[in-house]
């Protein structure tokens, strides 16, 4: 269930950053690639109305869809990737017995 939502709200993250770049605004952006004919399949305020609404839905989705990420993530029993695997001990390296420099000579004091 978790990663079928993940997948959907990754969708949705998609279509949500595409309506805001194609979105008409006061830099153009992308919204000059619908061109300027007369031929238009909708007029330039029922479109902008359109793409509001969308990308309000998409917004909401998206919200949506994160908050239950979020709580199911909370409560998912597993632990973590790293948590799982086995413990692995550092190889021991033997050290080399470095000689013990001999202990200097007793020098009597003179009386």
């Amino acid at each position: 269930m978790y990663t079928i939502l993940l997948v959907i709200h990754s969708i949705i993250v998609v279509f949500l950053i595409l309506m805001v770049l194609i979105q008409r605004a006061d830099s153009d952006g992308l919204g000059g690639l619908g061109g300027g004919g007369g031929n238009q399949f909708m007029t330039g305020r029922a479109q902008a109305n359109l793409m509001t609404r969308t990308t309000a839905i998409l917004a909401g989705a998206f919200m949506i869809t994160s908050l239950t990420l979020a709580v199911m993530a909370s409560r998912m029993g597993e632990r973590s990737i790293i948590d799982t695997q086995p413990e692995q001990s550092a190889p021991v390296q033997e050290q080399k017995a470095e000689p013990q420099p001999a202990p200097a000579p007793a020098v009597p004091k003179p009386e």
